[in-house]
C-alpha cells in the first residue's frame, strides 16, 4: 500500500487546483481593488523629468492593482489554457457590475452618521466616466491580452513564455490606457457631460506616463510568472 505522500507526489492534481484557485482570488482581488481605488490619483515621482511626462507619473490608484491583474491572466492563460482564461476575464468583467451594485446600495442606505456617510461617498462612490472608461478598458484589453498571449504560445510551440508574458502583457497595457484615458477624460466629457474634460497635452502626459509605469510592471513580473508557472506544474 502506498503511503499518502507517495500519492500526493504522484498525482499533481492538488498542487494544480490549489494553483488554479489561488489565481483565480488573486485574479479577483486586485480586480476589485482596482474598483475601490481608483478614485485616488497618485503621483509618482522619477529620478529625472522624461518629456512629455513631466517629473512625476500621474495615474489612478487601480492602476497599480489593476497590472497584478495582468500577472495574475497570464499565469491562469499557460496553465489551463486559452478558454479557462477567457471565461475568468468575462466572468470577472460581470462581477464589476456586482460590486458596483453593493457600493451604490451602501452609497443609499440610511447612514447613522451622515457625517461620516459624506467621506465614505466622497472615498468610495466611482465617477461615471471613471467607471464607463475603466470596464470599456478591461473588456477589450483583458480579452485581447489572452489571445496575444495564446496565439504567440501557438507560434512558438509553447515555449519563450517570457515573450509571450512580455508581448500580451505590453501591448493589451497599452490599449487599456488609451482607452480608459480616453473614454474618462475626452470621449464621456465632450459627447456626454460626464466628468471634466482634460486638455490634450495632459491627456497624452497621462497615456505616457501610466503606459511607462505599467511597462515596468510588466518586464518586472515576468519571474515571478516563471516561479508560479513552475511551481505549480513541478
Amino acid at each position: 500500500m502506498s503511503s499518502p505522500g507517495a500519492v500526493a507526489s504522484e498525482d499533481p492534481t492538488g498542487r494544480r487546483a490549489i494553483g488554479r484557485v489561488s489565481l483565480l482570488a488573486l485574479f479577483v482581488t486586485a480586480l476589485v481593488t482596482a474598483q475601490l481605488t481608483a478614485a485616488k490619483l497618485l503621483a509618482i515621482p522619477l529620478p529625472v523629468a522624461v518629456p512629455r511626462v513631466g517629473p512625476e507619473i500621474l495615474l489612478p490608484g487601480a492602476a497599480l492593482a489593476y497590472a497584478l491583474t495582468f500577472f495574475a491572466s497570464d499565469c491562469y492563460a499557460e496553465l489551463y489554457g486559452r478558454r479557462a482564461a477567457q471565461v475568468m476575464v468575462n466572468v470577472a468583467f460581470a462581477m464589476n457590475f456586482v460590486v458596483l451594485a453593493l457600493v451604490w446600495s451602501t452609497i443609499a442606505a440610511p447612514a447613522q452618521n451622515p457625517e461620516f456617510a459624506a467621506t465614505f461617498e466622497s472615498a468610495l462612490a466611482p465617477a461615471t466616466n471613471i467607471v464607463a472608461g475603466s470596464l470599456l478598458a478591461y473588456l477589450v484589453s483583458q480579452n485581447w491580452d489572452v489571445l496575444v498571449f495564446h496565439a504567440l504560445r501557438d507560434r512558438t510551440d509553447g515555449a519563450h513564455l517570457w515573450l509571450r508574458n512580455l508581448a500580451s502583457t505590453a501591448t493589451s497595457q497599452a490599449i487599456d490606457t488609451v482607452i480608459f484615458v480616453g473614454v474618462a477624460f475626452v470621449v464621456a466629457p465632450t459627447y456626454f457631460g460626464i466628468g471634466d474634460a482634460l486638455p490634450t497635452a495632459i491627456v497624452v502626459s497621462l497615456i505616457l506616463g501610466q503606459y511607462l509605469l505599467k511597462l515596468l510592471i510588466a518586464v518586472a513580473d515576468t519571474p515571478f510568472v516563471y516561479l508560479v508557472v513552475a511551481a505549480v506544474r513541478r
